[in-house]
C-alpha cells in the first residue's frame, strides 16, 4: 500500500485557502485533506516548506510546447509536450489538433494512443481535442484554410470511427450540417465547442440548445457586435455573456486579452464558468526566437517575441506560447484575480467542463492525487500526476 503525506503548506481546497494544512494520499487517491495532522504511519513525507499545496492545473487546449507541436504525429513530440507542460504544473491535458487532412488526423490518433501509454513522466492526457476543420473561413486565423470545410456525416463519421479517444471538437456552428454533427458528438459524449465562428447571437441560441454549450478561446475568432445591412446583430461575444450556463475559455497571457477584458469576462461570467487555457503551440517554455506553427512538415514560420508568436510580418499574432504558471500569474498580478478563484478556473473548472470533476480537479477525498506545489510567484517546485512524483 503506497501512502503520501504532504505536509507544512497552504492547502488551496474548492472554498477556502488552509493556512498550515496536510493532504493525505493512498494508492493514488486522494484520503483526507486536514488543518490537523493526522497519524499517517508508514508513508512517505513531503514537505511543502510553506508553499502553496494545489490541485494540479488541466490544460483543455493545447498544441504543444518544448519546441514540439502534437501535430509532429510523433510519439517523442507528445511525450516532450507532457514533461514540458508538468513542468508548469499541469498534471492533465488535452492534446489539440489543427485543421488538417483525414490521413493526418488519423495517424495522430494512432501516435495519440502510443504516446499515452508511454507517457510516465509528463501530464496525463485525458482526451484529444479536435479544432477544426468545419470552420468560418472568415474566421479561420493561423487555420489552413485549404482544409477548411462544411460537417459531412461521411466526412466525420469516417474521423469519429477510427477513434474513441476524441473528448472535445471545436467548430462553427453556423455551417450548414452543424445540427446533425453537434447531435452525433453528444451521441459519442463529445463536447461540441463554438471556434472560428462567425455566427450571430440567434445562430449561438440555436447551437446552445443543439448541445455546443462552450466557447473555445473567447475573443480569438469568435464573433462580436457586427451589421447586415441597415440591422445590428449581437455575436458569440454577446451571447457567451447573455447565456448563463454557457462556459467559456480564456488565453489568459496577458497579450490576447488586456487585463481589462479578464477583468469582464470574471465579472460577468463567474470562476465556475471560465477555464484559464495555454493555447500553446511548439514555442512555449523556449527561448524568443524563429519558431513553426502547426506541423514541422508543413507548418508556418513565426517569430516569438514580447510573450507571443507574431506572423514573420508582425500584422497579427500567430500563436500563445504561454505556460499554466504563467497564467495564474497573468491573472492575479495583472487583472487582480483573487488567488483561490484562479486556482478554479484552471483546476475544478477545466474539470466540469470535461466531465471528469467526478474524479479530477480539486483537493478533495476520494478523487486522484494530481497535485502541485508552488510559491508565492507561482513557481512550480514539485508535480504529483495520479499519486506519482514526475
Amino acid at each position: 500500500m503506497k501512502r503520501i503525506k504532504i505536509k507544512n503548506g497552504k492547502v488551496i481546497t474548492p472554498n477556502r485557502i488552509i493556512p498550515d494544512g496536510s493532504v493525505y494520499i493512498e494508492n493514488n487517491k486522494i484520503v483526507e485533506v486536514s488543518e490537523k495532522d493526522i497519524l499517517f504511519p508508514d508513508s512517505e513525507i513531503i514537505d511543502a516548506q510553506g508553499n502553496y499545496i494545489s490541485p494540479g492545473f488541466i490544460d483543455i487546449h493545447t498544441h504543444g510546447a518544448g519546441g514540439c507541436d502534437f501535430m509532429d504525429c510523433t510519439v517523442e513530440a507528445y511525450l516532450k509536450i507532457a514533461e514540458t507542460q508538468a513542468k508548469h504544473g499541469v498534471t492533465g491535458l488535452y492534446p489539440t489538433t489543427l485543421a488538417s487532412s483525414n490521413e493526418e488526423l488519423l495517424k495522430s490518433f494512432e501516435v495519440y494512443n502510443q504516446a499515452k501509454k508511454q507517457n510516465t513522466k509528463g501530464a496525463a492526457f485525458l482526451g484529444l481535442h479536435l479544432e477544426g476543420p468545419y470552420f468560418s473561413m472568415n474566421q479561420k486565423g493561423a487555420q489552413d484554410s485549404k482544409y477548411i470545410r462544411n460537417p459531412h456525416p461521411e466526412d466525420y463519421l469516417q474521423i469519429l470511427n477510427a477513434t474513441n479517444d476524441i473528448a472535445r471538437w471545436s467548430a462553427a456552428p453556423e455551417l450548414e450540417g452543424s445540427k446533425e454533427f453537434a447531435k452525433t458528438l453528444k451521441k459519442h459524449n463529445i463536447l461540441p465547442a463554438i471556434a472560428h465562428s462567425d455566427a450571430i447571437y440567434e445562430e449561438v441560441v440555436q447551437a446552445f440548445n443543439w448541445g455546443f454549450t462552450h466557447v473555445t478561446h473567447l475573443y480569438s475568432a469568435t464573433s462580436g457586435v457586427c451589421r447586415r445591412g441597415c440591422y445590428r446583430y449581437a455575436g458569440i461575444i454577446e451571447a457567451s455573456y447573455l447565456i448563463d450556463d454557457m462556459t467559456v475559455e480564456i488565453i489568459a497571457d496577458g497579450i490576447h486579452l488586456p487585463a481589462s477584458l479578464l477583468q469582464l469576462i470574471y465579472k460577468i461570467k463567474g470562476p465556475e464558468k471560465i477555464a484559464l487555457i495555454t493555447d500553446s503551440m511548439r514555442a512555449a517554455g523556449m527561448p524568443e526566437g524563429k519558431s513553426i506553427l502547426g506541423s514541422l512538415s508543413n507548418g508556418q514560420e513565426v517569430v516569438v517575441e514580447d510573450g507571443v508568436a507574431k506572423l514573420p510580418d508582425r500584422t497579427a499574432f500567430a500563436g500563445s506560447v504561454a505556460t499554466a504558471d504563467r497564467l495564474v500569474r497573468t491573472m492575479i498580478n495583472i487583472a487582480g484575480i483573487p488567488l483561490l478563484e484562479t486556482i478554479q478556473m484552471i483546476s475544478s473548472t477545466p474539470a466540469h467542463i470535461m466531465g471528469i470533476d467526478k474524479t479530477k480537479g480539486s483537493l478533495e477525498k476520494g478523487k486522484d492525487a494530481d497535485i502541485i506545489i508552488f510559491d508565492n510567484n507561482i513557481t512550480v517546485k514539485t508535480t504529483m500526476v495520479e499519486g506519482t512524483l514526475i
